[in-house]
C-alpha cells in the first residue's frame, strides 16, 4: 500500500492499527514514546508543540490517533482545559496535516483518517471539552475533504467508549465495564481492533469512493435504542 504515518501509535487503537497494517505498508510513527512496535520508523516527539520531523518519502496515509477523555461538569471546567483539549485533538492534527500535506499530495490516491466521538452528535453530560474540540474535528474532515479532493480522501471515525489505556480510569472496576457496555444496543464495549479495522478500511482502496464521512463505530449507540 505504500507509506502510512500514525500519530499515537504507541498503545490503544493506535497500537491495533500498526500491528493490522504492518503487514501490508510501510509505518511512520510519530509519538511521545520512545520507542513503538509493529513500525519501520518511529519519530518521539509531542505534536501540540515539538517541531514535527520530516518525512521525505510520499504518504500514502496518515491517520491521526491522540485523544482525551476528560469528563467533569461544566460549570467544574475551567477554560484552560479547554484549551488543552483543543491542543491535542485539533491543533496537533492541523498541525499534523499541514507539515505532511505534501507528502499526501505526492502519493497516488492518499487517505486521511481523524478521529471524533460518539459524544459529538450524540449528547452526554459531562462532556463538553470532548465534545467541543472533537466538533472540531468533524468539522475540519468536511472542510479538507471539500478542499483536497479529488487528490486526497479525509474522513474521520467516531467511536463510542472503547476499552483501550485512554478509557482506563472509566473501566478499572468490572462493574463498571458491564454497566458501560449495558448501555450500547450490542452490549459490549469496543475493542481497539474494532476501531483498527474501520481506519484500515478507510485507508484501503476499498474506500477510493469515501470521502468526507463521519463513520459511527459505536456498537449502535448513535443509531439506535433497544
Amino acid at each position: 500500500m505504500g507509506n502510512v504515518l500514525i500519530v499515537g501509535a504507541s498503545s490503544g487503537i493506535g497500537a491495533a492499527l500498526a500491528g493490522l497494517a504492518q503487514p501490508h505498508c510501510q509505518i511512520y510513527s510519530l509519538s511521545r514514546s520512545a520507542a513503538v512496535p509493529n513500525v519501520f520508523k518511529h519519530f518521539s516527539c509531542d505534536v501540540a508543540s515539538d517541531a514535527l520531523p520530516a518525512i521525505d518519502e510520499p504518504l500514502q496515509g496518515l491517520v491521526y490517533c491522540p485523544g482525551t477523555i476528560n469528563l467533569k461538569p461544566f460549570a467544574r471546567i475551567k477554560p484552560e482545559e479547554f484549551i488543552a483539549d483543543f491542543q491535542l485533538n485539533l491543533i496537533g492534527a492541523v498541525r499534523c496535516l499541514q507539515h505532511y500535506q505534501r507528502n499526501l499530495q505526492a502519493a497516488e490516491g492518499a487517505s486521511v483518517v481523524l478521529f471524533s466521538t460518539v459524544a459529538v452528535q450524540t449528547g452526554f453530560p459531562f462532556h463538553a471539552t470532548v465534545s467541543a474540540s472533537k466538533g472540531a474535528i468533524e468539522g475540519l474532515t468536511r472542510a479538507l475533504a471539500a478542499e483536497w479532493a479529488p487528490k486526497i480522501r479525509v474522513n474521520a471515525i467516531a467511536p463510542s467508549l472503547t476499552d483501550t489505556p485512554l478509557a482506563e480510569s472509566l473501566l478499572r472496576e468490572d462493574s463498571k465495564k458491564q454497566a458501560a457496555a449495558a448501555r450500547h444496543p450490542l452490549k459490549r464495549l469496543g475493542k481497539a481492533e474494532d476501531i483498527a479495522q474501520m481506519a484500515w478500511f478507510l485507508l484501503s482502496e476499498n474506500a477510493a469512493w469515501i470521502t468526507g464521512q463521519v463513520m459511527h463505530v459505536d456498537g449502535g449507540m448513535s443509531a439506535i435504542k433497544t
